[in-house]
């Protein structure tokens, strides 16, 4: 893989931006690196790790150059490590910003896993497509959701069939078997060794690769792992299909949905909505309709969560019912739909 060399301009960029990102305050900082790519992320929490403070010339250079009104926040937080740590789980959540957080204090160079991350699919498929499936699972767990999920879409449908069961029943990964591996990929990418045991797979990171793999291979891959093992299957698709999702239903596709579930039963299940999820529904009822539900929420006293999961999943049972028979197309996790 082609390595990015460094120069004194984008040194001078990092900077600027880290000084920036300390000046913001945590949340605000976090909102912006959503919107960054890994590596950038990584190069700006290194640098905002290394700072304490900065000139007033500087300082104000920086804020000159972003057009930023922060003449309030001159005085950069005093322990840059804690800022650094919350800036990052609000911005990544905790299990990757830990990851990162832990390269970013032993100063560590990328493992031969996580340098896999910077590479496209393809490359990526054609470097495990001859491994065991088992490799190929904990590789791909290792990986964001979307880059996995591409990556799976490029190899043979029988592999992928195992590798998605592999996935949906790995917990956690040995120390040694992952230092092993990472050695081997090392070797291919100059990458360092690294070895960490953490929950990374199960049910949801497989429902997460398989929500992005899109081409309607998904279904192939789910009655595999079904004739393997019926239950597991069930919690896959559960995983990859949540009450949440109802939120991407389009007005015409919400409307058709309400007139199928019952209204004790919506009722229910909308006690442990998000208020989206709520006005999603309330905007697509009559007037009355929803005036009635609104009443019916808030003089409903608290309601046991097993019971709401339960009305929620009768729910997604509608949903799905009526996705299969073509009347409804929920828009799944990458760039293809899903229904």
């Amino acid at each position: 893989m082609a390595t990015a060399t460094s120069t004194p301009a984008a040194d001078a960029g990092i900077e600027a931006g880290a000084i920036l990102l300390l000046a913001l305050g945590e949340d605000c900082a976090a909102q912006v690196l959503k919107h960054l790519s890994p590596r950038e992320v990584e190069r700006l929490g290194e640098r905002m790790a290394g700072l304490t403070s900065v000139g007033d010339e500087q300082f104000d250079d920086v804020l000159a150059r972003f057009s930023g009104a922060v003449d309030s926040q001159r005085s950069l937080v005093g322990d840059t490590g804690a800022y650094v740590s919350n800036v990052l789980k609000l911005a990544l959540g905790d299990d990757k910003a830990g990851m990162l957080l832990e390269r970013i204090v032993h100063e560590r160079e990328p493992t031969g896993i996580e340098s896999l991350r910077w590479m496209d699919a393809e490359t990526i498929a054609d470097i495990v497509r001859a491994e065991h499936p088992q490799i190929v699972a904990t590789v791909l767990v290792h990986l964001e959701r979307d880059q996995a999920g591409r990556v799976l879409a490029s190899l043979d449908e029988s592999v992928r069939h195992d590798v998605v069961l592999r996935i949906a029943t790995l917990e956690t990964i040995d120390p040694n078997a992952l230092k092993e591996l990472d050695e081997v990929l090392a070797r291919a990418m100059a990458g360092g060794a690294r070895t960490r045991k953490t929950a990374l797979g199960g049910a949801k990171a497989a429902a997460e690769i398989l929500n992005v793999m899109g081409g309607g291979s998904e279904a192939g891959v789910l009655e595999a792992v079904r004739e393997a093992d019926a239950d597991l299957a069930t919690k896959i698709e559960e995983q990859m299909f949540t009450f949440a999702d109802l939120l991407k239903l389009d007005n015409k596709g919400m409307q058709r949905l309400l007139r199928d579930v019952g209204g004790e039963q919506l009722v229910v299940a909308l006690k442990g909505a998000e208020p989206e999820m709520r006005e999603h529904v309330f905007a697509n009822m009559s007037s009355r309709a929803a005036e009635t539900l609104r009443e019916d929420l808030e003089s409903r006293g608290p309601v046991r969560l097993s019971e709401v999961e339960a009305q929620q999943k009768e729910v997604l049972k509608v949903a799905r019912r009526l996705a299969d028979e073509g009347e409804l197309t929920i828009a799944g996790g990458g760039d293809a739909d899903f229904v």
